[in-house]
């Protein structure tokens, strides 16, 4: 067990606890009803799963593979392969995704750059593909002979042409430097909490967003693990109230947890027994704390406005 500060809110499970928690894990062995699936988390490889789930059940898909470098998840390790490889690797990853989607549904799939290069011909031959989100990932190594890596690409497609989008619901709050004035009355903006800040239609660059980290309630030890603010623009963006979203490389559960916190259903698969434990204890807790930082009252926040909610 790691020794870890006082003020260190990662979450972690006790060998007990994880025995206990293992127990609401999904095994299948045979193909699955709706009623089976809604709500839970499959623990097992997402390539032997995806044949076993029901048709044209998810209303949104957000699919954050892993990328084409070597990572080490919890002893699962993912080694880098030739570009080729790779690319037919994610091909059979989509063809077999596909049938799980319904006619309108939503896909979201997170890449790096180099990534991207190797998959972006292959969404567009599988669906329509409408942007491309860039996050500042704000962590990276710097390089003597290059620039510092600190983005992420994440794709935004669709099944067909007919699709739902709510913009409405992740526009962004930001703090306005110079506010303008017409007739003595504020131009598109509001005074509030000591500052002055107007509502801004989302763009495909994303610069409010802060990874995990130590003192975070919603920071685990899983090495790529995306922050909820991130999952919860996707979601609200892309899914109605009660719609289904789904994510078959759930990692420590940020898709399950967002799903939860925005009344979604949701269904997730994990080949890590641990870090499907970590999930089944995010989503018990999420019962109980339904806050995403920095989305407060229906509004997400800029990440350095000094009067955003806690």
């Amino acid at each position: 067990m790691k020794q870890r500060a006082p003020r260190n809110r990662t979450l972690t499970c006790a060998d007990e606890e994880r025995k206990i928690l293992a127990r609401d894990l999904l095994v299948l062995t045979e193909s699955a009803r709706l009623e089976q699936i809604v709500n839970r988390i499959i623990h097992g490889d997402a390539f032997h799963v995806l044949p076993l789930l029901p048709t044209c059940f998810a209303d949104l898909l957000i699919l954050d593979p892993p990328y084409n470098r070597a990572k080490n998840y919890n002893g699962h390790l993912f080694r880098p392969r030739e570009k080729r490889a790779y690319a037919a690797w994610f091909a059979e990853l989509i063809c077999l995704l596909k049938p799980t989607l319904k006619p309108d549904a939503t896909v979201y799939v997170c890449a790096d750059w180099k990534t991207s290069l190797l998959i972006a011909p292959i969404l567009e031959r599988h669906f329509c593909v409408h942007n491309r989100i860039t996050w500042e990932r704000e962590k990276g190594r710097g390089a003597k002979s290059n620039w510092k890596n600190n983005s992420e690409d994440i794709w935004f497609c669709t099944v067909g042409a007919t699709y739902y989008f709510d913009v409405e619901a992740v526009k962004l709050k930001r703090k306005v430097v110079a506010p303008y004035r017409v007739r003595g009355k504020p131009k598109d903006w509001v005074a509030e909490n000591g500052g002055n800040f107007r509502l801004t239609h989302p763009s495909n660059i994303w610069s409010d967003i802060s990874i995990p980290f130590w003192s975070m309630p919603e920071n685990t030890d899983h090495p790529t693990q995306k922050p909820e603010k991130l999952i919860a623009k996707l979601v609200l963006a892309s899914s109605k109230q009660g719609g289904f979203v789904f994510d078959p490389f759930l990692g420590s559960g940020t898709t399950a947890v967002v799903a939860r916190k925005l009344g979604r259903s949701f269904c997730g698969i994990e080949l890590n027994r641990e870090y499907g434990c970590w999930s089944q204890k995010r989503l018990k807790r999420a019962f109980a704390d339904p806050s995403i930082q920095g989305y407060a009252d229906g509004v997400f926040w800029e990440r350095n406005s000094a009067c955003r909610p806690l």
